[in-house]
């Protein structure tokens, strides 16, 4: 499987450093295939002048973009230098998540890495509505990175979900484990951890069936949950000790966890749906999110569609 081997890095153009280049690099060295450095901008202020015909705000565009190139030219000397092979692209686009989704589906693109401020080491990650939309709408796996050095021997963390019926949950389970080694495997052979939230008795059964046996029922309750980590793990050859089954919330569970195993990243998939709710990741995913404060790869479902089409090219 040829894994992350056209690599879309979304550029940052507030600040000279830029770690999503960097861990895109990174993984280059590791799995071969290219990079393409991306940035969207867009100055409405050129738009609106009234004092330039069309065809010098066509000009003045053209100038931005050809700076802006040449800034990320610089960014990327020591790579290009080096022989990582880069290319630029910069577009005029008031809307980055569109432009980004755009240029993933014309170019093929199988990763897209952006960075994702923190406001110190103690916060959790904070995203931007570019960074959730990308996560919501981006046909392949969007891998926020935080701008913070990457762990020693930084574990990988599966977040799975144990308790769905819906039918597409064990597929998508069993994509993010495949995924998450054969990535880990090329990358140091880093540890991969699988984890797993069961819900705890809910207060209102207890005070409304005196008969009611908390224990009882979570250990039942417990015990599904490690039935179906271990149905999981097994053909895969991961070792019971690499997987955890906690009581909690997942939103609870899975970042405290990360933080204790002093996670690199975190992995989860995030579930395309139909229609009007195609635009959601669903409410456990983005509270998980919100909460992380290491690097987060989500993962969509086989044949999940972007709502974003290819023929907006009004803003190019």
């Amino acid at each position: 499987m040829a894994l992350y081997h056209n690599i879309l890095v979304v550029i940052d153009p507030e600040q000279d450093d830029q770690p999503a280049l960097r861990r895109a690099v990174y993984l280059n060295q590791r799995l071969g295939g290219k990079i393409t450095c991306f940035l969207p901008i867009y100055d409405f202020s050129y738009e609106m002048t009234t004092l330039l015909s069309p065809d010098e705000r066509i000009t003045m565009r053209k100038g931005v973009v050809s700076q802006r190139t040449e800034w990320i030219r610089e960014q990327a000397r020591a790579y290009l230098a080096a022989g990582v092979q880069i290319n630029i692209k910069v577009v005029w686009h008031n809307r980055p998540f569109e432009a980004v989704i755009q240029e993933v589906l014309n170019n093929h693109h199988d990763l897209v890495i952006k960075m994702a401020h923190q406001h110190d080491r103690l916060q959790a990650v904070v995203f931007t509505p570019t960074d959730w939309h990308l996560l919501r709408k981006c046909p392949c796996p969007v891998w926020m990175v935080k701008d913070q050095p990457w762990p020693v021997e930084g574990k990988a963390l599966v977040a799975v979900n144990l308790a769905s019926e819906e039918p597409h949950h064990d597929p998508l389970n069993a994509k993010l484990v495949k995924e998450t080694l054969a990535l880990a495997e090329r990358i140091n052979h880093t540890e991969v951890h699988l984890v797993g939230a069961y819900p705890v008795t809910p207060i209102n059964i207890a005070i409304e069936l005196p008969d009611f046996d908390p224990s009882v029922y979570n250990d039942a309750i417990r015990g599904q949950h490690l039935l179906a980590m271990k149905a999981l793990r097994q053909p895969f050859s991961i070792d019971a000790s690499l997987t955890h089954v906690e009581k909690g919330l997942p939103e609870e569970v899975i970042p405290d966890l990360a933080e204790y195993l002093d996670a690199g990243v975190v992995v989860l998939g995030t579930i395309g749906r139909t229609g009007l709710s195609a635009a959601f990741l669903g409410n456990t995913a983005e509270q998980v999110i919100d909460r992380l404060r290491c690097d987060l790869l989500a993962i969509k479902p086989d044949g999940f569609v972007s709502p974003v089409t290819v023929d907006d090219d009004e803003h190019d």
